[in-house]
């Protein structure tokens, strides 16, 4: 019996209203000590991720660890999508073990949570695999998270995919919120946050549209 294909898009696409994401940690001490990625590109992806989700009006939760005593500030590439909102300070390295979070977290509603910070072994994990355990669906967006090796941050990435995680880039995450050109209301902000922070590809944009006017699904 053959299989009829439809214009259905997979279940397991993120969508604007389907998620909440969690930005854990992004703070100046934790980023001391990443060794995983460039502190240049983890602040380029931590800045194109959070414009993403402000843009596209995603209930997004802001967590520190030990913001006045020890961590310091969270990156403004972060907080300046977010003007105003509160930071979720913690003691707990497990996001998941802090009562303001989870009650934020019950709040929004979603099933499917969206993470990314610093360290992927501990910080990312944690929560990740808490989340796991209680039936919600979860996401990590491994470009926008970091950790004191190469070695600590693939180990981290491994046991999140074996447990049951969805690995997902920065530029994906963004594009798989637009997902369609035709999405006239969100097509500038989408390109607009590409050329800021989607490198090269961001390049490719500005390139075209200066020298033939050219746009993605034939947007002016």
């Amino acid at each position: 019996m053959s299989i009829t294909a439809t214009t259905t898009p997979g279940k397991t696409l993120l969508s604007p209203t389907d998620h909440a994401l969690v930005l854990i940690d992004f703070q100046s001490q934790m980023a001391f000590a990443t060794k995983s990625i460039a502190p240049e590109l983890l602040r380029n992806n931590a800045a194109l991720i959070s414009r993403a989700a402000a843009g596209f009006e995603v209930p997004t939760i802001l967590t520190t660890v030990a913001e006045k005593s020890f961590s310091g500030p969270m990156f403004a590439e972060v907080t300046d999508a977010f003007p105003g909102q509160r930071l979720l300070d913690r003691t707990s390295m497990n996001t998941w073990e802090d009562a303001a979070v989870i009650e934020e977290v019950n709040r929004i509603g979603k099933d499917r949570i969206v993470f990314a910070g610093l360290w992927t072994s501990v910080c990312i994990v944690g929560p990740t695999l808490s989340a796991l355990d209680q039936g919600f669906e979860v996401y990590v967006i491994t470009d926008a998270c970091g950790d004191v090796s190469a070695e600590a941050h693939e180990r981290a990435v491994e046991r999140m995919v074996q447990a049951g995680a969805r690995p997902v880039t920065s530029v994906q995450y963004l594009l798989e919120l637009q997902r369609d050109w035709a999405r006239a209301d969100t097509y500038e902000l989408t390109t607009g946050i590409a050329k800021k922070w989607g490198g090269a590809y961001g390049i490719g944009i500005t390139y075209a549209k200066a020298m033939f006017g050219a746009s993605e699904g034939g947007h002016g």
